[in-house]
């Protein structure tokens, strides 16, 4: 692919459609970038040989006209001395001159047009690669945002999950621990003198509160039976 074609593929390309449709959006653009860097490179390259090939014509040009100008002047001299062949030739050589210093005008004029052009494309050519470096930027910055808030809300909830369930299980795990260890402490254990004595007195209590209430029932006076 020349150079001119692909730099008519980049300028015309559009960058947001390109993102939009690539697997891998970061790849594309510094793929975009590097093309770019590289076609303005030659692009640059091509414009200084022409620059260089338009001063080249500019001097040619400058030292045609001088040849031309003394031509002029010795068919001047042939005239006055009444050589008018050797006027004829001089006049003809000043033409030949006249006509080289036409055709590389003409051709200045090209490399100007083409110059130019050069200067047209690499402007074109040098916003396209501040907008795609900027795309970049925000690129590989969302990228990598976008990685890490996915990787930490992971981590964060993958976590706290295990953790809760972790806490709660041990609790749980605690919890028997100490209850067994309280049954296992009861087993084939025997009351002592001092628990059953204990025990004695608290039926005594609810015994006596037990015949206060009944005290209490039969002293209250009956109700008359209705006539």
């Amino acid at each position: 692919m020349s150079i001119f074609s692909r730099l008519s593929d980049i300028i015309n390309a559009n960058i947001n459609s390109l993102l939009e449709k690539a697997e891998e959006p970061e790849k594309i653009i510094r793929l975009m970038i590097q093309e770019m860097e590289d076609t303005l490179v030659e692009i640059r390259s091509a414009a200084a040989k022409c620059i260089a090939d338009r001063k080249e014509h500019t001097r040619h040009i400058e030292h045609l006209e001088r040849e031309q100008a003394e031509w002029a002047r010795r068919a001047e001299l042939a005239v006055r001395r009444e050589r008018e062949d050797l006027a004829r030739a001089a006049l003809s050589e000043k033409q030949a001159i006249t006509d080289r210093i036409e055709q590389l005008q003409d051709e200045k004029q090209a490399l100007d047009a083409q110059l130019e052009k050069f200067n047209e494309d690499i402007s074109k050519l040098q916003s396209k690669l501040n907008d795609a470096k900027k795309r970049q930027r925000s690129l590989v910055i969302r990228h990598k945002t976008a990685h890490s808030q996915l990787a930490a809300r992971k981590h964060i909830h993958d976590d706290r999950i295990d953790e809760m369930l972790f806490r709660f299980e041990n609790a749980e795990r605690k919890i028997d621990r100490v209850e067994s260890e309280g049954e296992a402490m009861d087993m084939g254990r025997r009351k002592t003198l001092a628990e059953e004595i204990e025990g004695l007195e608290g039926d005594d209590r609810i015994e006596s509160e037990l015949e206060e209430l009944k005290s209490k029932v039969t002293d209250e006076p009956k109700e008359k039976d209705d006539v």
